[in-house]
């Protein structure tokens, strides 16, 4: 039994109560041989040989995943293709059963997920306020205070140093750039998420926003030294500022945990950069007075921030399908279902209009916000 997992006893024995292991033997990804034999496979399956008690043999495959780049580089894929397997192979007249399905544990053990449902994730609480709050009363009193600013630099800054961790990972970059693209919470999907009938956002718009994202994916396919450890979903609804501490001062007061890192961790700074940007500008959509003296400065801090501490001049020019992306989710109705006409067409025209010039411009809600009055 050298190589294979220790619990493929346990297995035997839960599938068949008091059956034993006769043997284990390796399965080539295809058995045609000579030119015509497939290279690679996405498993690396066991035939497993076991006895009952009574005498009777059942033979059985044992399916493990291997990590390549057709979607199954992250751990998680290859649970959700174990667990999706299971869920379907019952579905498909005359398929071979679905017997079990599990996780190989650090010590050689099979984890059986047979009789589970839903999954879920247990996380720690963290106290204190969305960052939406303070954005919700910049908004409404039109002027961002000193601790504002203060804040807006400081996430500015957490982002700088998470994003000083380079990767040299090729597969995990065109991973990221595709699914900014195709994933079901990506443009894609959040496109497929509109109804036909949105103001402001017909079906043609939408396709055309679509459209000039795809091009910008081969232009940035190549730029794989740009990855990054990213958050993935860093947005003011995912940081949570501590409350003020008694004699805790300005730093205290910047203090924040963040939530729900996403999309595996790795991508483009810029990825980033325009989930929390893109905020300044919607809370803006519909408070247009705020701009000028509250949430245009906390853009400009923000920006300013991050490209001081990094000089990564660069992300500008490969942001504009991260904020389409950015933009296109908070436009959607399916999130923001009072949002206004008005502010769907000013996030929008947002994004396509960097599209279009090929970088993005500080200076663009400005202008935009004039063409406007």
């Amino acid at each position: 039994m050298g190589g294979y997992p220790e619990g493929l006893a346990a297995l035997a024995d839960r599938l068949f109560p008091g059956a034993v292991v006769v043997r284990a033997e390796r399965l080539l990804p295809d058995a045609a041989g000579a030119d015509e034999e497939k290279a690679l496979g996405y498993g690396e399956p066991l035939k497993v040989v076991v006895r009952e008690r009574d005498g009777r043999t059942h033979a059985l495959v044992f399916r493990t995943q291997a990590a390549n780049e057709y979607g199954h580089d992250r751990r998680a894929d290859r649970v959700e293709g174990a667990i999706l397997a299971f869920d379907v192979f019952p579905e498909i007249p005359g398929h071979v059963r679905a017997l079990d399905v599990g996780l190989v544990g650090g010590d050689g053990r099979l984890v059986s997920l047979r009789g589970a449902g839903e999954p879920y994730l247990v996380t720690d609480w963290a106290e204190g306020a969305l960052y939406a709050e303070d954005l919700r009363r910049v908004a409404r009193e039109g002027v961002a205070r000193p601790l504002d600013l203060a804040r807006c630099e400081a996430l500015a800054a957490w982002l700088a140093a998470l994003h000083a961790r380079k990767l040299d990972d090729p597969v995990a970059w065109r991973r990221a750039l595709r699914d900014l693209l195709g994933h079901g919470e990506g443009i894609f999907g959040i496109v497929d998420g509109y109804p036909e009938d949105v103001p402001a956002a017909p079906p043609a718009r939408l396709r055309a926003i679509e459209e000039r994202c795809l091009a910008w994916r081969w232009r940035l396919r190549g730029r794989t030294g740009r990855l990054a450890r990213t958050h993935g979903d860093f947005h003011p609804f995912n940081v949570v500022f501590a409350p003020d501490a008694p004699g805790s001062g300005a730093e205290g007061a910047t203090r924040f945990t963040p939530l729900d890192a996403s999309r595996g961790g790795r991508g483009d700074p810029a990825d980033d950069l325009t989930a929390m940007a893109v905020n300044y500008v919607f809370f803006t959509a519909e408070h247009r007075g705020a701009w000028a003296r509250g949430l245009g400065p906390l853009w400009r801090a923000f920006w300013a921030r991050w490209l001081g501490a990094t000089g990564d001049r660069e992300a500008l020019e490969v942001a504009p399908p991260f904020l389409a992306w950015r933009a296109l989710v908070v436009s959607s109705p399916r999130f923001y279902p009072r949002l206004g006409a008005p502010a769907r067409d000013l996030l929008l025209r947002l994004a396509e209009r960097a599209l279009d010039a090929g970088r993005l411009d500080l200076d663009l809600p400005d202008a935009l916000l004039r063409e406007a009055a």
